[in-house]
């Protein structure tokens, strides 16, 4: 009986438990990678980008070069970012947020872009305590197939887990 509630204490301790809504978003809020899932030609593609969360209109702001990944968003905008914090295999916090695509253009893509290299750049520096110039020191775009197109991922719903021992 001893080695049953000795069992059934480890599972309790190593429980999984929602993220309530404030804590997920504190999770977007506070990283500036995640993995985004798209579909492509009815196949699942999940790529590492960097983002940054707009607390203003509850959504995820990004940038790429023109090519597979924006071709596929273009044609089904259904995406889901998933962002992580692993300290271990029994204690770590995960985030996924559901949401659409949406390119932005002229002035707004600016702003917006902008908004994401401060963001970023901020985050980097309370996180890692490192200072950031220019774009290129945390984002691996490059502008040799054009000019970069940014875009939104408007959340429509989001859901996080947490396990602790």
């Amino acid at each position: 009986m001893l080695h049953v509630a000795a069992k059934l204490t480890d599972y309790i301790k190593n429980k999984m438990t929602n993220l309530s809504t404030s804590e997920s978003i504190r999770l977007l809020r506070n990283n500036y990678t995640g993995h985004l899932g798209y579909i492509s030609q009815q196949q699942p593609y999940v790529l590492p980008i960097t983002y940054y969360y707009d607390k203003d209109d509850h959504s995820l702001i990004s940038y790429s070069a023109d090519g597979h990944k924006i071709e596929a968003m273009r044609k089904n905008a259904a995406v889901t970012l998933l962002v992580e914090e692993i300290k271990s295999s029994n204690n770590w916090q995960s985030v996924m947020a559901h949401g659409t695509y949406e390119e932005l253009k002229g002035a707004d893509a600016k702003f917006k872009l902008h908004q994401f290299t401060e963001g970023v750049k901020g985050l980097i520096l309370s996180k890692e305590n490192r200072e950031t110039e220019f774009i290129s020191e945390f984002s691996g775009k490059l502008y040799s197939r054009g000019i970069p197109t940014v875009y939104r991922i408007k959340i429509l719903e989001i859901t996080g887990k947490r396990k602790e021992t």
